[in-house]
């Protein structure tokens, strides 16, 4: 389902025009992105959790080369879904 899809689907359930579906709908995702961004974990219960983990730096290879080279420590989103979304 693409974004699009998906505040059509909004609209229809809500009630809503498509213009404050949309809007609603990029609330939701600018309040979750800065939520991450500051270190704080998202969770709707029983349906969501979302946080920010810290990937360790570490050693890889090179497939073509063979050679060892570094990967540095990152940031990354950890999300969880729940079972109880498929039912």
């Amino acid at each position: 389902m693409t974004k699009a899809e998906f505040i059509e689907k909004f609209a229809e359930k809500t009630g809503f025009s498509k213009k404050d579906a949309t809007a609603a709908v990029n609330a939701f995702f600018e309040v979750t992105s800065d939520a991450l961004k500051k270190g704080d974990k998202v969770v709707f219960p029983g349906t969501f959790k979302a946080e920010v983990t810290t990937r360790a730096a570490r050693t890889g290879r090179n497939p073509q080369t063979g050679a060892e080279i570094q990967i540095p420590a990152k940031k990354a989103i950890k999300a969880k879904l729940s079972d109880k979304l498929l039912g």
